[in-house]
């Protein structure tokens, strides 16, 4: 049975995958950072009538402590091997730079940036010792071009990609795929709770509400079935020879094309007609 850990399955694409995946004969290690929130994949997966092969583990992706219990208890009961990782596990903090609080900036890096590279140097060499294993990483569109009042979650991204490309020089020699998953908006929780700062009396409070109305508004047009993304990291991971890029959804694959192709300067000003913004 083909064994895989993800991260961040107590809702959105980390559950449906989980369930996807469960249901397709891979043995799934779904964690999450607080087991009290697995009410909502347990009931997924009594809906979805998958009944085994789903084992949910704490992991908390800033603590160093918990990528090693997680990783040693996984690797204790697949015989220490290991198909696959999905990292989805992300977080964000909604503001103008100068409003958003420090720690809000460093656990967005942290959780989003640093705990792939953690979870993903612990795992490497079991995947190396294999020679065999695939990275997927959840990457998002914000990677292909910056958003208001998005700017870390953004940096978060574009951190990852650049990451991802050069690791793949260093694990192309042990058999070892590194995929990125880029979403367009999707149906999940990271919107709904990500703060939202905005302080009485910021510079920037009537700017910041403008695009935030903007964003729900545009988020409740567009947003799509998280199934969709599961499918994606599916075809990612039972594909012989898998892409390096899998842009999902209408939104992320015209900002990928146009990424490159259109100064950014004009894209800006699409982004504020569409937003509303002056």
């Amino acid at each position: 049975m083909r064994s895989v850990l993800i991260t961040g399955t107590s809702s959105g694409i980390g559950q449906a995958t989980a369930v996807l995946l469960a249901s397709r004969g891979w043995r799934v290690f779904a964690t999450m950072r607080d087991l009290d929130k697995r009410c909502a994949l347990d009931q997924a997966l009594r809906e979805a009538d998958v009944t085994d092969g789903v084992e949910i583990e704490r992991l908390d992706v800033t603590s160093s402590a918990s990528i090693q219990a997680a990783v040693a208890s996984t690797l204790a009961r697949t015989g220490n091997s290991l198909d696959a990782v999905v990292h989805n596990a992300g977080v964000a903090a909604a503001g103008a730079l100068e409003d958003v609080p420090e720690p809000d900036l460093r656990r967005v890096m942290e959780t989003n940036f640093f705990g792939v590279l953690g979870l993903t140097r612990a795992l490497l060499p079991t995947f190396r010792d294999q020679g065999r294993g695939r990275i997927i990483v959840v990457s998002s569109e914000a990677a292909f071009m910056g958003q208001p009042t998005n700017s870390i979650y953004c940096a978060s991204k574009w951190a990852l990609e650049g990451w991802a490309e050069s690791m793949a020089y260093e694990l192309e020699p042990f058999g070892i795929d590194i995929i990125l998953i880029e979403p367009g908006p999707y149906r999940t929780e990271i919107w709904q709770s990500t703060p939202r700062i905005q302080p009485v009396d910021s510079p920037y409070r009537t700017w910041v509400q403008q695009v935030l109305r903007a964003g729900d508004a545009h988020a409740a047009r567009m947003a799509r079935d998280p199934k969709e993304v599961a499918l994606t990291i599916l075809k990612a991971l039972e594909a012989q020879h898998p892409r390096f890029r899998y842009p999902v959804g209408l939104f992320a694959r015209l900002n990928h094309f146009l990424r490159g192709k259109v100064p950014s300067r004009l894209l800006r000003k699409a982004t504020k007609f569409y937003l509303g913004l002056s």
